[in-house]
């Protein structure tokens, strides 16, 4: 019941002549970040796991500690 070979070929084609090579991958990419954000939406996720790392260190006492750079800025005042 799944696909042939011959049938995704001739889909593609048919996708090569309307919306031509140049406009595929940018389709492409829409679709994944499409389909990202619609499992995110269905997982109760809020943001992407790369945003939600913390941006400081993990202290030896378990606390997060904010980076030396955001250090010294505080204390030049």
């Amino acid at each position: 019941m799944g696909l042939k070979m011959s049938e995704i070929l001739l889909i593609m084609a048919v996708l090569l002549l309307l919306f031509g090579a140049s406009r595929l991958p940018q389709l492409g990419s829409s679709l994944g970040s499409a389909i990202r954000n619609f499992k995110r939406g269905f997982g109760g996720e809020d943001a992407p796991a790369d945003e939600k790392k913390p941006s400081g260190t993990l202290a030896s006492s378990g606390t997060v500690e904010k980076d030396a750079s955001a250090r010294s800025s505080s204390h030049q005042g």
